[in-house]
């Protein structure tokens, strides 16, 4: 559930930065793009629910939700390379073993596009 405070927290977010390009008068969003990790925690499909619910009598009512998703990326030990988890499995390429990095824990707002 916590992705529904999430949610209320980017329309605020989008509201304010409306109000701010309009010059305080009201601006309208057209546009919200965030980043979410696939390690972060935060269910994409979640927000989108909750992001037509809560944006309803909004200036966000009417903007499209875009979200990118990053997948977990591991760093081998020994090679230093960066390459992304297979199921059941943390090996590199070269046969060593990579540790976590903090790719795929992202989660924030990329851009606001607005009208005025």
């Amino acid at each position: 559930m916590h992705e529904y405070s999430l949610t209320q927290n980017i329309i605020d977010t989008a509201a304010r930065y409306a109000k701010d390009a309009a010059g305080n008068s009201t601006g309208k969003v057209t546009k919200v793009a965030l980043v979410i990790g696939e390690a972060a925690g935060v269910s994409g499909e979640s927000i989108k629910e909750y992001f037509d619910i809560i944006a309803k009598n909004t200036v966000c009512e009417e903007a499209v939700l875009e979200i990118e998703t990053i997948k977990p990326m591991l760093k081998c030990k020994k090679c230093g390379t960066l390459f992304i988890r297979e199921p059941f499995s943390f090996e590199c390429s070269c046969g060593s073993e990579g540790e976590p990095t903090e790719n795929g824990r992202e989660f924030y707002i990329k851009y606001i596009e607005t009208e005025q």
